[in-house]
């Protein structure tokens, strides 16, 4: 999904990120809409008491995906993967304070390096973009914030919904259909209609191709991450997703040609690492605890 968005953002580029966000989640806003008319899932019906709860939560979801978006303009995918890391200390520090969490040494020190990563990653960046790393800088903090917010949301909109259950096709429904009026929003916010009038790229039929296909990826990721969760546990998932960076990392230097040095090239390595050093460390905590 990292990949396609890069390759729509840089290699066609393309200026605005937003409108291929809301353009992806209409495509998943489609298909789980046909899933359920077939009978193939069950989703709970929308009322306002619901949208009401779930609103708040979607408008930091939304923040999430364009910010992500207009960082992948100027960063290149491997930076994007460390960088991300900072929102796991956000996150540390967010239940510290919020639910009174305690984490051991060991994660500690895994977050410590992830700080060490990044900054040194950005020093050592031969194509730093200042734009680009302060909206990656905002979505870590936007992430944090869903990532901290969500399961007390999911429990209060548990309560409104008429079954009094909430499934993850629901939700995935929920986020993506609320999203919509919230993107139109910002396309005139920041004034995409311009450059999408102008434009000659939405004349092209493999550019529409590769748009769709993203959709269909975005999709993909929410429900083989809800099957990947359901079969094994969020500590798991955290593990699998820090190996799965570092050939993300490679594939994003190696497709687009990104200019590296062997500091960089090393701090990213370093980044990726601590990565999966945090995810251990937190599933031994777990199983201490």
């Amino acid at each position: 999904m990292i990949l396609v968005n890069k390759y729509v953002l840089s290699s066609y580029d393309f200026n605005a990120g937003i409108s291929l966000m809301l353009y992806q989640n209409f495509v998943s806003v489609i298909l789980v809409s046909l899933l359920s008319v077939f009978g193939l899932i069950t989703t709970e019906p929308l009322t306002w008491r619901l949208i009401k709860v779930w609103f708040p939560v979607n408008v930091i979801f939304v923040g999430m995906l364009v910010t992500s978006m207009f960082s992948l303009k100027y960063i290149n995918v491997a930076m994007v993967t460390v960088l991300k890391n900072v929102t796991n200390v956000i996150t540390a520090v967010g239940e510290m304070y919020l639910f009174s969490k305690h984490h051991d040494n060991k994660v500690w020190a895994a977050l410590f390096l992830m700080i060490i990563s990044a900054i040194s990653g950005g020093i050592t960046d031969l194509s730093f973009h200042a734009v680009g790393y302060t909206w990656q800088l905002i979505n870590c903090f936007l992430t944090a914030s869903y990532s901290l917010t969500l399961r007390r949301v999911m429990d209060t909109a548990k309560q409104v919904t008429r079954s009094g259950n909430l499934n993850e096709f629901s939700m995935v429904l929920l986020n993506n259909i609320l999203s919509l009026p919230l993107g139109v929003i910002l396309i005139f916010v920041f004034n995409e209609v311009d450059y999408l009038s102008r434009t000659p790229l939405l004349r092209i039929p493999t550019f529409w191709l590769v748009m769709t296909l993203s959709g269909f990826l975005g999709l993909a990721i929410s429900f083989t991450s809800m099957w990947f969760l359901y079969q094994t546990g969020a500590t798991t998932y955290s593990l699998v997703g820090s190996l799965n960076k570092i050939p993300l990392s490679i594939a994003g230097i190696l497709l687009f040609h990104v200019p590296t040095s062997l500091e960089n090239s090393a701090s990213i390595l370093f980044g990726l690492v601590a990565g999966v050093f945090f995810a251990q460390a937190k599933m031994r905590e777990k199983s201490q605890s």
